[in-house]
């Protein structure tokens, strides 16, 4: 037995009582060993000796949905609380399944895998916003502590790893609503609610001023395109030359529809001129590493899902070692990401040094091999319409949608006048800047919460005044 491999090192086991069964199963009972996992349990013990209340005595968890809508609304997915921000939610004349109904003020957290770092605070929209059913909605029902602070507790290692070892289901894991209402709440945080709630709250102020600068250099790109007003419509009936289906290589009437016309007329008639995407840059393949690889930490692994025109998000990873034998697809600065694959068309300009990450086969990697367009309106005029009404004509597949790299590089862009390009490269740089901005805030708001878990708040709320800096200015600091 001398050769037998010696498993014990990687066994994980907790022994508990079945009092403790009965308590940390939450009066269910609940038998599964992964809900009892050593950290976990530790993890929610920590919080446990500190806290004399739960969330459900400070929250009320909402639970109202609806099934059918005869209003415009604005309708967000899990992937929009992706930024911790719901900012990119669409705009829907009806709704094709159920939705849960929040109100400005709300705290939004997934309770789906691999979705629970997406949440946020529901902010002021012009419309009603309704949310995926598999967000977990919480209502101050108190004024001891915020919905800001509870959004900075959920982004702490200390309650993501409790979520995480508490997930059911093997298709698609989820934690149970009830461990939320009984997640445990330090009492020190009570002392801190004012300041994470104005941090949280400037970082959001911060959020909504990048998007009104990002908002403006899109009306800079298409004013001077002279498609300032215009809004791609969709015809029932219309007539083309069979010699046109010919050139195409397509017969499907959605690929003739006019709109796509009008935006390709209008860039080539476009007084600067205009070039195909693959004159522009070079485009490069990425690769797929398959889920047998995926790793709980390590290298990034970037899938579409986790690519925005502003954030890169972190869900999937993969060891050092196997980063190293595919070290060549590692993004580099001045690098733009464009989706091809399942949401074709969402393209990320690299300002800054990118982490070590590795993008996904769904991505292209593209490199500026020319001076007639920055990179920054390069990367808006990508996420524009303007293209995206080019990859809606052009992608195809029954199941998920597919950009295929021949296609993008016959993509035809315009060549926007360099006067134009600075106003865009300066509004798109300063939204940037304000995101990072935002984020940091966010990040200073978890460490507050986590050194005051693992310390004290006083320690916590010194830390943070020197942190901050001019962000933001602490009253009562």
């Amino acid at each position: 037995m001398d050769d037998w491999p010696d498993r014990t090192s990687r066994a994980q086991y907790s022994v508990i009582s079945k009092s403790d069964c009965s308590k940390y199963g939450f009066g269910r009972f609940l038998w599964s060993p992964e809900f009892f996992q050593g950290d976990k349990l530790a993890n929610w013990r920590t919080l446990e000796r500190m806290s004399g209340a739960s969330v459900a005595d400070y929250f009320d968890h909402i639970k109202e949905t609806v099934k059918a809508i005869d209003r415009p609304v604005i309708c967000y997915d899990l992937t929009d609380g992706i930024a911790k921000f719901f900012d990119t939610g669409t705009e829907v004349q009806r709704i094709g399944s159920t939705k849960k109904v929040a109100r400005e003020g709300d705290f939004l957290i997934s309770r789906m895998r691999s979705y629970l770092m997406e949440m946020g605070i529901v902010e002021q929209r012009e419309r009603e916003q309704l949310f995926s059913t598999e967000f977990l909605v919480f209502r101050e029902k108190t004024e001891t502590l915020s919905a800001q602070t509870l959004f900075a507790l959920c982004l702490t290692d200390t309650v993501q790893t409790i979520l995480k070892r508490s997930q059911y289901g093997t298709e698609h894991p989820r934690f149970y609503d009830f461990l939320m209402e009984s997640l445990p709440v330090p009492d020190c945080l009570r002392a801190m609610d004012g300041n994470i709630r104005q941090i949280i709250s400037r970082a959001a102020e911060v959020r909504a001023y990048s998007r009104q600068l990002y908002a403006a250099a899109q009306s800079t790109l298409l004013s001077e395109l002279g498609l300032a007003d215009w809004q791609p419509r969709r015809q029932s009936t219309f007539v083309r030359n069979f010699a046109d289906l010919g050139q195409a290589g397509r017969m499907d009437s959605d690929y003739f529809q006019p709109k796509y016309g009008e935006i390709v007329d209008a860039i080539k008639g476009y007084a600067g001129g205009w070039a195909t995407l693959g004159e522009l840059v070079t485009l490069r393949k990425c690769i797929e590493v398959g889920s047998g690889e995926y790793r709980d930490a390590g290298i990034p692994f970037v899938r579409v899902s986790n690519l925005s025109p502003f954030e890169i998000t972190e869900e999937k990873y993969i060891s050092e070692s196997l980063y190293s034998e595919i070290a060549q697809h590692q993004p580099q600065q001045g690098e733009i990401l464009l989706t091809k694959d399942a949401t074709p068309g969402i393209a990320h300009y690299l300002s800054e040094p990118p982490p070590p990450l590795i993008p996904s086969g769904g991505i292209l990697r593209l490199r500026s091999k020319t001076d007639r367009l920055n990179n920054e309106c390069l990367t808006l005029l990508l996420n524009s319409l303007l293209t995206k009404e080019q990859a809606n004509r052009d992608a195809g597949g029954s199941v998920i949608m597919h950009w295929r790299p021949e296609q993008i590089g016959q993509v035809v862009i315009p060549i926007i006048a360099p006067e134009s390009q600075g106003e865009i490269r300066e509004q798109v740089a300063e939204s940037a800047a304000l995101r990072r901005q935002s984020r940091r805030l966010l990040e200073l708001a978890k460490g507050a919460v986590e050194l005051a878990i693992e310390r004290d708040e006083a320690l916590a709320l010194g830390w943070l005044a020197g942190e901050v800096g001019d962000l933001v200015t602490l009253g009562g600091c």
